[in-house]
Order: structure tokens, then C-alpha cells, then sequence
């Protein structure tokens, strides 16, 4: 008997930073840094709400992957002004396991990991 899986790499976790010349180290809350904080609740039934922050104006991008990398939600998809911002995610019909939330601007990408706990 022989086992055949179908195996797909992902990028899980992404971070771009070019540093100046003779700085070293990341960002902090520089002029064009992104915030992504961790969902919360988490893990969550349901629903869950999700913040970043963005130091810019620009492209942004916020999007939810199951754990082998398919896109399951694009939550943002917009321009957008520097500024605190939130947004729901909304769950329900996905199954129960590990998810990813990633959040991308021209120049930074940040992904949070969130789990979906089974149904109350």
C-alpha cells in the first residue's frame, strides 16, 4: 500500500524591512509601520475582531488563510488613512482549526495565527 500526500509549502510568516544604511534593527512605530495585534477573542466560536494600525496612507490588505494556505476571507481591500482600525471577522461555516491573518501595505507584511475552536 502505498501513501500519497499532496503536499503544498506556504509562507506562514512574512516580514519585510530594508533597513537605511548604517541602521540596523526593525521598526518600531516608524512613519510607514504596520500594527497588526493578535485577534481577540482567540481562539474563538463565531466571531472574533481583529485591529491593526497604519502609519501611511496606502494599499491595504487584510486577508484570512486556512492552514495549507488557501484564502478563505479578504476583509480589507482598500486605500486607506493612517489611523487605528478594526473590523469582525465572522466565522461561521468554517471548520474548527488553525488560521492565519495576514495583513499587507506596499511595504510590510504581518500575519497572526488564529484558531477556530469547535461550535458552542
Amino acid at each position: 500500500m502505498e501513501n500519497q500526500f499532496n503536499l503544498t509549502t506556504i509562507q506562514i510568516l512574512s516580514f519585510k524591512y530594508t533597513s537605511p544604511e548604517g541602521q540596523s534593527g526593525l521598526p518600531e512605530q516608524g512613519v510607514n509601520a504596520i500594527v497588526l495585534e493578535q485577534n481577540y477573542p482567540n481562539p474563538f466560536s463565531g466571531q472574533t475582531t481583529i485591529r491593526y494600525r497604519i502609519n501611511s496612507a496606502g494599499h491595504v490588505v487584510l486577508k484570512v488563510f486556512d492552514f495549507l494556505g488557501k484564502e478563505v476571507a479578504t476583509l480589507v481591500n482598500e486605500t486607506k488613512s493612517p489611523g487605528k482600525y478594526e473590523t469582525v471577522f465572522n466565522a461561521s461555516g468554517l471548520p474548527a482549526g488553525v488560521y492565519y491573518c495576514k495583513l499587507s501595505s506596499s511595504e510590510y507584511t504581518l500575519t497572526k495565527k488564529m484558531i477556530i475552536s469547535g461550535k458552542d
